[in-house]
């Protein structure tokens, strides 16, 4: 397949994005290689149409190189017709059954910093979220099959699952950050125990093995160096006091996404291996060591997201929506960090990439499941993915990672046949649930009642 690099068509399903959508606007602006039209699509059609003139506005500036159209559908079918690319961002649910999944545990004594993966946040999540991918799925295989899927959506190893169950011959692949900031944190490691200044994380070349978000580096090298020998010396000069990259300590307290990477350093320690998710991810897939209750997560310099902040944190995006509709504001050209739009260019021709993402187990991930999501380096070129043999996890990590790899299947299968009782099973086999099973049994059936209104066909009591 041929594109057509300046008449390039995305479909963005979650256009309404206050987040995620801006980011893709700045990328799109900042680069000059490639235009085309952005199709916004979202259940709310005023959110997207706000995106719509902003997109709009943001490209008609004369300091912004890159020349985009942006047009919000009204329907998913409009928006994916013709698609070269879709990229799929979308918030499952309300912060309603946000607040149900993060906080409920806690009346139990089970504490989440995100609630977005794993523990009970991330599989009752999930749980809604399947439903909307299984459409999106049908969708693009109806009106888009060659389009290539780039998927953000948490849970990000279930939400891709989900659309290659459905339509297996989709092109699709999910991307995370938290990789880049281990790369990051390994280039501040440079600085800080060798005095080498200015290291971009890309020069820090990884081997990533693992599943989003409990993803691991088993090398790391710098011009041919092995890093993880330093890595050990720098983990235990700071266990205890942590390491910020660029952040004075006191914002690290004070914020709820900030860590000293303790977390980080303590699983290195012990395992040989470098954790490469951010701390508050990373605690998630443990047993409660890092969890027990806030106090303990404040040891281990981390702090828990209260789903209070997220709506004050939407509202502060909508007042700033208004200000760049009205011109009171002008969008920030820089770039976000993220890949997409590497990813996009390389799948269009314009170079190669090699870069982190999730896909079928495929044998990139030895010992784990084939089929399963998982998460390695793959080499990005003109139409083509290929994920990175990644080789196999040590007997002691791959113990803590095929729990979540075997409850990530368990929840699929549980989903698509609606079947509670099997979801149970993995809802009580996730590490956090470390209670009793007749109290995990009265939290899963209330977290469920709180999230009904999106699992259609599923008996549940009210």
């Amino acid at each position: 397949m041929k594109y057509d690099k300046n008449n390039l068509n995305i479909a963005y399903i979650g256009g309404g994005s206050r987040g995620w959508a801006w980011n893709l606007m700045k990328d799109l602006a900042v680069d000059e290689e490639i235009s085309g039209t952005v199709r916004l699509y979202d259940i709310d059609m005023d959110a997207a149409k706000a995106n719509e003139k902003i997109g709009n506005m943001l490209s008609s500036r004369a300091d912004v190189p890159g020349k985009w159209q942006y047009k919000a559908m009204e329907t998913l079918k409009e928006a994916l017709t013709g698609a070269d690319f879709v990229i799929i961002s979308i918030l499952p649910g309300s912060f309603e059954e946000m607040a149900s999944d993060v906080h409920l545990p806690e009346e139990y004594g089970i504490y989440q910093s995100v609630g977005d993966t794993v523990g009970p946040g991330g599989l009752v999540r999930a749980l809604r979220t399947i439903p909307m991918f299984v459409e999106i799925a049908e969708a693009i295989k109806a009106h888009s099959p060659e389009a290539w899927v780039i998927n953000y959506t948490n849970p990000m190893t279930l939400c891709t699952k989900t659309l290659y169950k459905v339509f297996p011959a989709i092109k699709a692949f999910g991307c995370c950050h938290e990789v880049f900031s281990t790369q990051k944190l390994m280039a501040a490691m440079l600085k800080e125990m060798r005095g080498i200044q200015g290291i971009g994380r890309e020069e820090i070349k990884v081997n990533v093995i693992g599943i989003n978000h409990f993803t691991w580096l088993n090398s790391a090298a710098y011009q041919g160096e092995d890093l993880l020998p330093l890595y050990r010396q720098f983990t235990e000069k700071y266990a205890e006091e942590g390491f910020a990259i660029d952040v004075e300590a006191d914002a690290v307290r004070n914020s709820y996404f900030n860590s000293v990477n303790k977390v980080k350093f303590d699983l290195f320690r012990r395992y040989g291996l470098a954790a490469a998710a951010g701390d508050r991810h990373l605690a998630e897939f443990c047993p409660p060591w890092y969890l027990k209750d806030p106090d303990t997560a404040r040891e281990w310099g981390f702090g828990l997201t209260p789903v209070s902040w997220r709506v004050k944190d939407l509202k502060d995006k909508m007042e700033k929506s208004r200000r760049l509709l009205s011109g009171e504001e002008q969008m920030e050209l820089q770039h976000s960090g993220e890949e997409g739009i590497k990813q996009i260019k390389a799948l269009v021709g314009l170079g190669d990439l090699v870069t982190n993402v999730n896909l079928p187990n495929m044998g990139q991930i030895q010992g784990l499941p084939a089929g399963a999501v998982v998460e390695t380096n793959a080499v990005f070129s003109q139409n083509s993915i290929r994920p990175v043999s990644a080789g196999q996890l040590p007997d002691e990590v791959y113990s803590l990672v095929i729990r979540h790899v075997i409850n990530q299947e368990t929840v699929i299968k549980a989903a698509f046949s609606k079947d509670k009782d099997l979801a149970f099973k993995a809802f009580a086999n996730d590490p956090l649930v470390n209670i009793g099973i007749k109290d995990a049994g009265r939290l899963f059936e209330r977290m469920l009642a709180n999230t009904r209104a999106y699992l259609p066909g599923w008996e549940i009591e009210k």
